[in-house]
């Protein structure tokens, strides 16, 4: 089941995406709900982030690979932070270069929504607080990154976070999923989910541990090597196997 959030003229609004048609839902994805008679062609409609996460929780450095071209050692334990909210935008909407920073990267990653509250849970129970998995761009502002010491400001801007472009219910992140990043259809990142050093239960069993994941929260998962540095005009993409492509555009902000 794929699960998308459009505009309406009345605001914002959940849907089903069957056959590139997507189908009004009544209610929101994280309750029991209904299909209603409201459909539009998916061209039709202007595909919004697929959930508006309280948080979006994020590991650093979960692909050895991605550690080492960074210089960085392999963590023992899930290293986590945090993007605000405002952080997040959907598909075609516009990256935006901030003049605090040189040195703006892609990151790739593959993303999960959380389906329920979620309280420490056990990892062999974990996947079943999930609702599903989208892709995730963590842009990072890497100079600030480094100077800063911690991670908050290099990777927290404004549009830093793209998410979409749905949620796909029915995926197996253990399966060795594809995740890839193209910049102006250049391959940057040509990774898989086989490689991340902690599974998808065993980062949210950790961060349930000490905070209360809520329905529609986000958790990236880490990205694989070959990040790289976005320039004003880029068209950059991120892709994951068995969900879809993630595109958005780069620009410097004014």
């Amino acid at each position: 089941m794929r699960l998308v959030r459009v505009a309406r003229p009345d605001g914002p609004a959940f849907g089903l995406l069957r056959d590139g048609v997507v189908v009004a839902i009544d209610g929101h994805p994280f309750a029991p709900f209904e299909l209603t008679d409201h459909v539009a062609p998916l061209d039709r409609v202007r595909m919004l982030a697929p959930v508006l996460p309280s948080k979006v929780l994020c590991v650093g450095r979960n692909y050895a690979q991605h550690a080492a071209e960074l210089g960085n050692e392999v963590p023992a334990e899930p290293l986590i932070f945090l993007k605000p909210a405002t952080s997040v935008i959907g598909p075609g909407e516009h990256i935006r270069l901030p003049a605090l920073s040189n040195d703006v990267q892609h990151e790739a990653e593959l993303a999960v929504v959380i389906g329920r509250l979620t309280r420490k849970v056990a990892v062999e129970d974990a996947l079943g607080a999930v609702l599903g998995y989208t892709c995730a761009n963590d842009v990072t502002a890497r100079d600030l990154q480094r100077s800063d010491g911690q991670w908050t400001r290099g990777k927290g801007f404004d549009t830093f976070c793209p998410l979409g472009p749905w949620i796909e219910t029915e995926l197996d992140p253990a399966a060795g999923l594809a995740v890839r990043c193209t910049v102006d259809g250049e391959i940057r990142q040509d990774g898989s989910t086989a490689d991340l050093l902690f599974s998808v239960g065993q980062l949210v069993a950790y961060c349930a541990a000490f905070t209360t994941l809520l329905p529609g929260d986000v958790l990236l998962t880490g990205t694989p090597a070959g990040v790289g540095q976005l320039r004003d005009g880029n068209q950059v993409s991120v892709s994951v196997e068995g969900i879809g492509e993630l595109t958005n555009l780069v620009a410097a902000d004014t």
